[in-house]
Parts: structure tokens; C-alpha cells; sequence
């Protein structure tokens, strides 16, 4: 398996988690999406990230695309550990939860931080680079308050986020937590729940490789590979 993506993507994230707990090592590519690489625009017209290239050669894009995938071709062979719950109705939890920290949470915080702190120190600047918008830092930190709350809301009413046992939303919202703890954008203080139910997701043996992801220019929060944190 080869899979393009971004260390400081969440939907990347997401996926590196899924494939190492069902046990696959992939073969890591870092791809710079606003490049809009050719070799990279035949896989993926749309230009987006991440894109998987599963056993039979084919491009699977985008995180709920792999996710299903990896569940129907691997979550069989996993059985009380599968990611996906047994019945429709706990699947359609699971998945509502990975729409709400893979897209809406990434739409009203995690890309715009991402693309302001980190992607713009890459991008030339005919490709958009430069200095950072104080306007968009200013809103998608206003947004995180309302996203981390409603993080804190279910890891308190839950033992895990879409219920009683670790699924797929869990590496979804650590996925996205993650991006946003490598840039200290989280008042941990202040949410409590949600840091202890974060500090149970960062131990799992698959986070390994994002705690040891670091990017050019910008290292992470001092905390961030810190289990106890």
C-alpha cells in the first residue's frame, strides 16, 4: 500500500491510524495538494488529500472512502476489535462523528489553521505563501472553544466518543486533536474530559508515528508527544 498525504492534514492522520490498527504499514508519501502535481492530479482529479493505493493498484480517495474500505476488506478479521460497531444504528453514530471532526471541525478550524501556520512557510508565494491572515487565525480560534466543549460533552456522557467501545470516531476527533496540539492551540485547562479521553487515544500504539512527526520550520508544542501531559 502507498499512501499520499500531510503531516499536518487530519484526514491524512486519520487514515495512518486506521491502517495501523488493522496492521498495515503503508508506504508514506508527503504530498503538497496546492502544488497540484500532475502525477498526483491523474490519481485524484480533485487535488485533495489523502489518497490510497490499495491491493489492487486503485486510488481510493479521501479519509471516508479508505475508512470504509479498510473496514470491509479488514474489519472481518479484527472481530471485537473491529472499528465499526455490529449494528446499523452504532455505525451511523460512528460515522456522523467522523463527519463532524473530519469535516465540519476541519472546515471551521483544523484547514484554516493548518494552511495559515503551516502550509503557507511551504507554498511560494505564487502558490499562495506568506504571511498568516490574523483574521482567519482570529476566527477559527473563536470556533475551537465550541469544538473542544463538544468534545468534552461526549467523552464525559461516554466511555468512548460513540459509545462503549473505541471505534473509528475516536481516530477521527484524535486525528483532528492532533493537528491542533502540535500547534498549542488547545486550553487544555479547560476541558478537562476531553483531555483525559485524549490522553487514553495519544497511548494507543498506533499514535506513535504521529508523535514523532515534526514539521520544517515549526516544531511542536512542548507537551506534544507527552502521554501525561
Amino acid at each position: 500500500m502507498l499512501l499520499f498525504h500531510h503531516p499536518i492534514s487530519a484526514p491524512s492522520r486519520f487514515v495512518r491510524l486506521l491502517l495501523d490498527e488493522y496492521g498495515e504499514t503503508p508506504e508514506l508519501q508527503e504530498e503538497h495538494p496546492w502544488a497540484r502535481r500532475p502525477e498526483f492530479m491523474q490519481l485524484n482529479p480533485a487535488g485533495t488529500l489523502p489518497v490510497l493505493i490499495g491491493d489492487a493498484g486503485v486510488a481510493i480517495v479521501g479519509a471516508f472512502a479508505i475508512s470504509e474500505y479498510l473496514d470491509e476488506t479488514r474489519g472481518p478479521m479484527m472481530r471485537d476489535r473491529r472499528l465499526m460497531p455490529g449494528s446499523s444504528l452504532e455505525r451511523a453514530e460512528v460515522r456522523r462523528l467522523i463527519d463532524w471532526f473530519l469535516a465540519k471541525t476541519e472546515a471551521d478550524v483544523t484547514r484554516a489553521l493548518a494552511r495559515e501556520r503551516v502550509f503557507k512557510l511551504q507554498m511560494s508565494p505564487a502558490e499562495g505563501g506568506g504571511a498568516p491572515d490574523s483574521a482567519v487565525l482570529r476566527a477559527a480560534r473563536s470556533n475551537i472553544r465550541q469544538h473542544m466543549r463538544y468534545l468534552g460533552w461526549l467523552a464525559q456522557s461516554r466511555n468512548w466518543l460513540a459509545g462503549d467501545a473505541f471505534t473509528c470516531a475516536d481516530l477521527a476527533a484524535g486525528a483532528a486533536v492532533s493537528v491542533l496540539d502540535y500547534l498549542g492551540e488547545i486550553d487544555w485547562a479547560s476541558e478537562p474530559a476531553a483531555r483525559e479521553w485524549y490522553s487514553r487515544v495519544k497511548s494507543r500504539p498506533s499514535f506513535r508515528g504521529l508523535l514523532t512527526d515534526r514539521v520544517r520550520r515549526l516544531p511542536p508544542a512542548s507537551h506534544y508527544a507527552d502521554l501525561d501531559f
